[in-house]
């Protein structure tokens, strides 16, 4: 089984950029776990209790598995334990595809987050260290968006999630403290799907997602392509 690893800084983030895609993958036999490096509060009218039971919701729709680390909301630093932490989950799932955020962002957490699974990516291989588990080096890295500037980046590659989008958003719907009346935050999933209808458009589907990779991406078989 093919394993996804998507490193998120909150719940619901991973659900934004990538919840389409996550289903498509799970639906195609992939294993695709989600770990969200902070519980995402406070918020408004949220609670750790209650972000964890709509994280839990919302990767039960998508089908995807899910692990919360204890690293602090908006304090979220790249340094040496975080690191640790981090490649120790990576060494744990062992992915074949990590998927991280993409480095520029308004959020600080976002930013910290790039750098810091980056470096993470790098740890998980260490030997001679006293991270848990054995070394792993996943072969791909790729960097998702759910950001907080209004910016369009030329994705090096849209999947198209025209079957799974309305269980993506089925899953953000989940998260009632942030996006339902209590919050008055319903106009972010109104963005989300004009988001991937502007990318499918693109691609000459209904909905799509993009992603970014810094190194360059492989073709073996050109019917594989959309």
């Amino acid at each position: 089984m093919k394993t996804v690893l998507v490193l998120a800084p909150h719940p619901d983030d991973a659900e934004i950029a990538l919840g389409g895609t996550a289903a498509a993958l799970v639906r195609e036999g992939w294993r695709v776990v989600f770990c969200d490096l902070t519980d995402g509060e406070p918020t408004p009218v949220g609670s750790p209790e209650r972000r964890r039971a709509e994280a839990a919701r919302a990767a039960e729709i998508l089908g995807t598995e899910r692990i919360m680390l204890d690293l602090p909301n908006r304090y979220l630093l790249d340094g040496v334990e975080a690191r640790k932490q981090v490649a120790a989950v990576i060494r744990s799932v062992r992915p074949e595809w990590l998927f991280v955020p993409y480095w520029e962002d308004a959020h600080p957490d976002h930013v910290q987050a790039a750098a810091l699974c980056e470096a993470a990516r790098f740890y998980a291989k260490l030997t001679r260290t006293d991270i848990p588990g054995e070394p792993h080096y996943p072969r791909r890295v790729v960097h998702f968006f759910s950001t907080h500037y209004r910016m369009v980046r030329r994705p090096s590659f849209v999947f198209d999630v025209s079957e799974t989008f309305e269980q993506k958003m089925e899953s953000l719907r989940a998260y009632q403290s942030q996006f339902g009346p209590e919050r008055g935050n319903q106009r972010v999933l109104e963005a989300v799907a004009a988001a991937a209808a502007y990318y499918g458009s693109l691609i000459g589907v209904a909905y799509g997602e993009p992603f970014v990779l810094r190194e360059e991406l492989g073709v073996r078989r050109l019917e594989a392509l959309v």
